[in-house]
């Protein structure tokens, strides 16, 4: 099949050649020297399998990028159970410090019935360690949760852009760099 789409070509460029003077199948006539020349630059192409080799570096890349989309989403996952463990330890630190105001109240109640003045003072603090304490167990687990995010988010962009960054890349990042440097310093 591809040869007979291969034949057909040389048939249709050489419409245009049949209204030129003098024979077509000549080597004085330029149309037929460029559809032989034409001809062999593909017969040489199929010869040297150049065909396959560009199908075999195009399903080698397809594979690399299917191997890094993967491993992105593996790293997606990891990073979202990550989130959830998290999100876990700030619930049960939610309900810890509700526990720890329960007992501050029932502790309170107590020791309204022996001295009123000093309840309320250790109600007041109480509450105020415990809401210390909630807000910063909450802002601790947001930043573990923002680090450990920011790290897999880091590691997965070094890994892709260190795949895909040659050297010519890299030296015109660099060249850019200078250049953007030397106009803010001028």
């Amino acid at each position: 099949m591809k040869y007979l789409k291969l034949s057909l070509i040389p048939a249709l460029i050489a419409g245009p050649a049949a209204a030129a003077s003098g024979p077509f199948v000549s080597l004085h006539n330029t149309n037929f020297v460029v559809t032989l020349a034409f001809l062999l630059f593909i017969g040489v192409l199929f010869y040297f399998k150049v065909p396959s080799l560009i199908g075999g570096l195009l399903d080698k890349r397809a594979d690399g990028i299917r191997n890094d989309l993967n491993e992105a989403k593996a790293l997606r996952e990891e990073a979202q159970t990550l989130l959830a463990s998290y999100e876990r330890k700030q619930k049960e630190v939610q309900e810890q410090s509700a526990r720890i105001v329960e007992a501050a109240k029932e502790e309170a109640a107590t020791a309204a019935e022996l001295a009123k003045a000093d309840l309320k003072a250790s109600i007041v603090r109480r509450l105020a360690a415990a809401e210390e304490q909630i807000a910063s167990a909450k802002a601790a687990a947001i930043k573990d949760v923002r680090d450990t995010a920011i790290s897999v988010a880091i590691a997965a962009a070094s890994d892709v852009i260190a795949k895909q960054m040659t050297a010519a890349d890299g030296n015109s990042l660099i060249e850019s760099a200078i250049a953007d440097v030397e106009a803010k310093l001028h």
